[in-house]
This record gives C-alpha cells, structure tokens and sequence, in this order.
C-alpha cells in the first residue's frame, strides 16, 4: 500500500493563512492534511464494502520551508499492519525545478496511524 500526491503551495496553505505561524510559508497544519490524503488513497483501494479509516495518530517532523508556488510531492507508503491498524511512513518533499519528483529538499518525515473501521457504525457511535 503506497500512494505519492503532489500539491502546490497557495496563499491559503501558509501558517499565516491557517493560523499556525506569522510566515508566508507551507503551514504544517496544511502539510499533514497532504500526507493524510496521501495514507488515505494508500488505503482506500483496499478496504471492504462499508468501511473506512480513521486517524489514530500522529508523528511529524517539519524539517523545513516550501514556499507559495512550491510544488511538493508527499508520499505514504505502508510500514506495519495487523488486521484493522495499519501505520505508514510518509514524507515531503520540495520539488525540485523542473518537476523532477523525488530530487528535491525532505521537508518533513513522520508516521501516520489507520484504523479501519465500518463507516455506518463509526458514525452511529457520535
């Protein structure tokens, strides 16, 4: 289970736009709803009739900047599952000029938590 996004940083992804800093840069709120998205369509293709996954936790590490315009590419790829839970690795990184993925700056590392989960009784539970 592996899935690879590419977002390029707007106005409305900076920390100053979603509240988590004063800089004109990718906001780390923004940049784990992209890795998220990433550990999601991961996922997805795999699960049963009904169900879906929920995050369960969180590990990041922003190492560095993306500017507005910056293209970067975030991937999840599958580390550990055993039956419901499932944890992937994910990444960031800056594109490098000229679209090359891959090649360009890590901005971020960390580990993202599933739990697969029947969608109609999850939400009965609320």
């Amino acid at each position: 289970m592996d899935a690879t996004l590419r977002f390029t940083v707007t106005d409305d992804d900076t920390a100053l736009a979603v509240g988590s800093g004063s800089l004109p840069v990718l906001g780390t709120p923004r940049l784990l709803a992209w890795l998220e998205a990433a550990t999601c369509a991961a996922i997805d293709p795999a699960l049963p009739e009904g169900s879906t996954s929920v995050g369960t936790r969180v590990e990041l590490e922003h190492v560095g900047a993306s500017a507005v315009g910056q293209q970067v590419e975030v991937t999840a790829s599958a580390s550990y599952v055993d039956g419901r839970l499932h944890r992937f690795t994910v990444a960031a990184r800056n594109v490098a000029p000229g679209g090359g993925g891959g090649s360009g700056k890590v901005v971020a590392t960390g580990e993202i938590t599933r739990v697969v989960v029947d969608a109609e009784r999850f939400l009965s539970r609320l």
